[in-house]
C-alpha cells in the first residue's frame, strides 16, 4: 500500500501550483477548485494555514477578473464556514478565513442581486457574517482587525453608491443602489439597517475613546474608505473624527509602550484628515479640520516636549566654593578683576604681528588660529559682535595697540646677538636664573649665520624717493589667421555643445516677441539660438566683399564672413540632427537670413552701390539647402512639417515650389506636394 505524502510534501507540490497561478492568473480557475478539498477542516495544520492564506490571496489578486473571482467564490463558501464553526481554530487561519471574507462578500452579494432565487447561498454568507461579527470584540488583536475590514466592506456593500449606468448593472460599483426594491432574498430596507448599525458600532470604537491603540488606527483607516466612497455617511464619520480625542491617556502614567500608542492614534488621525482636505480643498468642513488638525499638534507638542517643562539650572557661582559641599547661592566669591591690556608689554627683539595686536591672557585665545574659520563665516558673526561689545573695553583695547606701535617706533635698533636672543626666546643676560649653565653660541658665530640668513620679508621697506607712475600691462601678441580659426571653431563647437544639454531641458515654447526682441534675455536654448543667428546674419553685415591689407600685400580676405558661414554650416547639421523637434530653429534662423538680406538691399540703395556691387543674398542659398538636406528626402504621406515649414519662412520663390513639385513624382506623397502648394 503506496503511503500518503507528508505534509511538508503536498506544501511543496501546492506551492508549485501557487507560482504557476502568480505567473498566470488564468490558472487559478483550475487550481482552486483542485485545492479546496485539500484543506478541510481535518487537514494538518500546515495544510490548513496554507489553504486559508492562498484563498485570501486569490481573491484579494488584482490580476484575477472580478467575474472569475464572482464564479470562484460560491465553491468555497462551504469551507469558508466550517473553519469559522469550528471551535478553538487556529488564529492564524481564522485571520485568513476573515480576509477571504471581506474579499468575497460584495461578490456573493451582486451574484443574489442577479439571482434572487439563490436562497441557500446566501444563507450561508450570512452564517459567515454573523460568525465574524461574534468575534469582533473578544477575538485577539489581529483577528479583531480583520473583522474591522470585514464590517467596512459590509457597510460599503450594503450603502447606496453611485449608478454610472442603469442599463450595465455589472460595470456598477457593487451597492445597495443595485438592489430591486422588492428582491425577495435581500430587502434593501433591511440591508440598511443593519449596515447602519454596523457603521455605529465602528464608530463606537472612537466615541468611547478606546485605549487599544491597534483597534483605534484599524478603525480610522477603515474609515477613510467609506468617507471616500460613500458620501451620503461621509459627515457623520467626520463628526465622529472630530470628536476624537487620541490625547485621552495622557492625564495616565506615561510609559513607553503609552507614548507610542498615543502617537500612533494622533498620526493615523491626522492622516485621515490631511486626506480629506488633500481631495477637496472647498470641504464644508474644512474649517473645522483644520483647527482640529492645529490644535492636535500643539496638544502633541506641549505633552511629549519635555524640555518645556524642565526648568533651567540656576546661575550660581562657583569660583570660592567646595564643590564636595552643596553649592550656596548667597556664598561670597571674590570679584577677579577685569584684566588690563596695557600690561602685556612688548618684548625685546622682533615683534610679530600676533605679539602686536594681543590683549588678552588667556592661553587658549592667544594660541587659537582664526584662519581656520571660512570668511563668509567671519563676516556673519562679525557684524552682531560688533554691536554688542564693550565701547569702553574697545576704546582700551585701541589705545593698547596704539601704544605699543608708538613704543616700537621709538625703539633703538638691536645689535645681532640680542636678535638671535630674542629670536630663541632668550630673555635674561648671563646672569639670568634660566642660564643652563655651559655657553651655546659665541658672538662671531651668531654674526656669521645671521650674515646668511635669507632677508626678512618683515622688515619696513624704504619708500622710493622717485614716485612711480602708472602701471600698464603690454598688449598681447595679435593672433595669426590659424589661431583665429581655431578659435573660432572652438566657440562655435562649445556653444552646439552647450544647446545640445539645453534641448533636454526644455520646456513649453514661450512666446515669441519678433525681429526685434532681445538678443539672450534669458540663459536657455532660444535665448542662445537668437545670438546664433544674428552672429551669423548681422554681424558679417557689409563686410562680405571687404579687402584686407596685409603686410605681404593686399588680397581679399572675408573678417568676418568665415565666422558667419562657419556658424551657418553648425546651424544647419543642428537642425537636420533632428528636424521635427528643431523645424522651429530652422524657420528662426532662416527668417533672420530674409531681414539681413532686405535690410542690405536698402542700405545698398542709399549708398547707391546696388547696381556696381550688389550685396550677396544668402536667404535663398540656405532655404534651399534646408530643404534638399531635410524636408523633401524624409518626408512621408502623413507629414505636416513640409507645410508649416513652408507657411512660416517669410519668402517663397520658383525654386521652393520646384522643389515642391519633386514630390509629386512619388505616387504615396502626390496630397502632401498638393496640400503644401495650396
Amino acid at each position: 500500500m503506496a503511503l500518503a505524502p507528508s505534509p511538508s510534501d503536498t506544501i511543496t507540490q501546492l506551492n508549485a501550483a501557487r507560482n504557476l497561478a502568480l505567473g498566470d492568473a488564468a490558472f487559478y480557475s483550475q487550481i482552486v477548485p483542485g485545492v479546496t478539498p485539500l484543506i478541510n477542516v481535518l487537514a494538518p495544520l500546515e495544510l490548513r494555514r496554507w489553504g486559508a492564506d492562498f484563498l485570501a490571496e486569490t481573491f484579494a489578486s488584482p490580476m484575477l477578473s472580478a467575474e472569475e473571482k464572482q464564479k470562484l467564490c460560491l465553491g468555497v463558501l462551504d469551507q469558508l464556514k466550517a473553519f469559522l464553526d469550528t471551535p478553538a481554530e487556529d488564529t492564524v487561519v481564522i485571520k485568513s478565513v476573515v480576509q477571504t471574507a471581506a474579499s468575497i462578500y460584495p461578490l456573493v452579494f451582486r451574484h443574489i442581486i442577479a439571482n434572487p432565487h439563490d436562497g441557500p447561498t446566501w444563507q450561508k454568507m450570512a452564517a459567515i457574517k454573523s460568525s465574524i461579527l461574534r468575534r469582533m470584540d473578544t477575538a485577539p488583536p489581529g483577528v479583531r482587525i480583520c473583522c474591522i475590514k470585514f464590517v467596512q466592506r459590509v457597510v460599503q456593500t450594503q450603502t447606496l453608491g453611485s449608478v454610472v449606468d442603469p442599463r450595465r448593472p455589472d460595470q456598477n460599483e457593487i451597492s445597495l443602489a443595485l438592489v430591486p426594491q422588492d428582491h425577495p432574498v435581500i430587502p434593501p430596507s433591511n440591508l440598511e439597517a443593519e449596515a447602519s448599525g454596523l457603521l455605529d458600532r465602528l464608530l463606537g470604537v472612537l466615541q468611547e475613546n478606546t485605549s487599544d491603540a491597534l483597534i483605534a488606527t484599524a478603525t480610522l483607516n477603515s474609515l477613510g474608505a467609506l468617507v471616500r466612497y460613500r458620501p451620503s455617511i461621509a459627515n457623520k464619520i467626520l463628526s465622529t473624527v472630530l470628536n476624537f480625542n487620541p490625547l485621552r491617556q495622557t492625564n495616565s502614567s506615561m510609559t513607553p509602550k503609552r507614548k507610542v500608542m498615543i502617537r500612533s492614534m494622533a498620526r493615523t488621525t491626522r492622516a485621515f484628515l490631511f486626506n480629506i482636505l488633500k481631495r477637496n480643498n472647498n470641504h464644508p468642513l474644512g474649517g473645522r479640520i483644520q483647527q482640529y488638525i492645529e490644535r492636535l499638534q500643539h496638544s502633541l507638542t506641549e505633552v511629549f516636549d519635555e524640555s518645556s517643562r524642565k526648568r533651567a539650572a540656576p546661575v550660581e557661582p562657583t569660583d570660592g566654593l567646595d564643590h564636595a559641599k552643596r553649592q550656596r547661592l548667597d556664598a561670597e566669591v571674590a570679584a577677579t578683576p577685569p584684566q588690563d591690556v596695557t600690561n602685556f608689554e612688548l618684548l625685546p627683539g622682533p615683534v610679530s604681528f600676533k605679539q602686536l595686536f594681543t590683549i588678552t591672557g588667556e592661553a587658549g585665545v592667544t594660541n587659537f588660529d582664526v584662519q581656520a574659520i571660512p570668511i563668509d563665516i567671519v563676516a556673519k558673526i562679525l557684524v552682531p559682535l560688533l554691536a554688542v561689545i564693550d565701547v569702553p573695553k574697545m576704546n582700551n583695547a585701541i589705545n593698547a595697540v596704539r601704544a605699543r606701535y608708538l613704543s616700537l617706533g621709538r625703539r633703538a635698533p638691536v645689535d645681532a646677538l640680542q636678535a638671535e636672543q630674542a629670536a630663541n626666546g632668550v630673555r635674561g643676560g648671563p646672569s639670568s636664573p634660566y642660564d643652563s649653565g655651559y655657553s651655546t653660541e659665541d658672538a662671531e658665530q651668531v654674526f656669521n649665520r645671521l650674515d646668511n640668513a635669507p632677508p626678512d620679508d618683515s622688515a619696513l621697506v624704504k619708500p622710493p624717493e622717485v614716485a612711480l607712475g602708472p602701471f600698464r600691462m603690454p598688449p598681447p601678441p595679435p593672433l595669426s589667421e590659424e589661431e583665429i580659426e581655431e578659435y573660432s571653431k572652438t566657440a562655435v563647437r562649445r556653444v552646439f555643445g552647450t544647446l545640445t544639454v539645453l534641448d533636454e531641458r526644455t520646456a513649453a515654447k514661450p512666446h515669441r516677441l519678433g525681429l526685434n526682441r532681445l538678443a539672450a534675455s534669458n540663459y536657455d536654448r532660444d535665448g542662445w539660438l537668437t545670438v546664433l543667428t544674428r552672429l551669423a546674419t548681422r554681424a558679417s553685415a557689409g563686410l562680405d566683399n571687404s579687402v584686407v591689407k596685409s603686410e605681404r600685400g593686399s588680397r581679399a580676405l572675408p573678417c568676418c564672413s568665415s565666422l558667419s558661414d562657419r556658424i551657418r554650416d553648425a546651424l544647419y547639421l543642428y537642425v537636420i540632427a533632428d528636424f521635427r523637434r528643431r523645424i522651429d530653429v530652422a524657420i528662426s534662423w532662416l527668417s533672420e537670413e530674409w531681414f539681413n538680406d532686405r535690410i542690405q538691399l536698402k542700405q545698398a540703395e542709399i549708398d547707391g552701390t546696388g547696381g556696381t556691387k550688389p550685396p550677396v543674398q544668402t536667404y535663398e542659398k540656405w532655404v534651399l539647402k534646408v530643404m534638399d538636406g531635410i524636408l523633401v528626402p524624409y518626408l512621408d504621406a502623413k507629414d505636416k512639417v513640409l507645410i508649416r515649414f513652408l507657411s512660416e519662412i517669410p519668402g517663397v520663390n520658383t525654386d521652393i515650389l520646384l522643389r515642391v513639385k519633386k514630390l509629386a513624382r512619388d505616387p504615396e506623397r502626390v496630397g502632401l506636394a498638393v496640400t503644401a502648394l495650396q
